[in-house]
């Protein structure tokens, strides 16, 4: 097939602030998890799908198979649709305590 790239799982993206190896970073409509660390305007490596445990809001309890969306304000993920871009679905179950700052994240790729 002439036409084929890449499967598309890591691309490359422009970091649009700085991010560090395992933080989400959102360009546009893409979301991703970064590879490394890059500075703002610095292009990184970021995996599009997968599972990945992220910062998450520490006052929401995640059940698994909600939507999660990408608060690119505080930039940690959230339930909270408005707003926000959804970037997966929870996997487990997680409390909302103030301790309570990862969830695990099955990412869908950008939309």
């Amino acid at each position: 097939m002439k036409n084929y790239v890449q499967p598309g799982n890591t691309i490359t993206l422009t970091a649009p602030y700085a991010v560090t190896s395992g933080g989400g970073l959102l360009v546009g409509s893409i979301f991703g998890v970064a590879a490394g660390d890059a500075a703002n305007a610095e292009t990184v490596e970021a995996a599009l799908v997968g599972i990945f445990d992220l910062k998450k809001v520490a006052s929401q309890a995640w059940s698994a198979g909600d939507k999660v969306y990408w608060d690119n304000t505080n930039k940690e993920a959230t339930k909270t649709a408005t707003a926000n871009t959804l970037i997966g679905v929870a996997t487990e179950a997680v409390a909302g305590g103030a301790g309570d700052v990862i969830g695990r994240v099955r990412l869908n790729a950008s939309f």
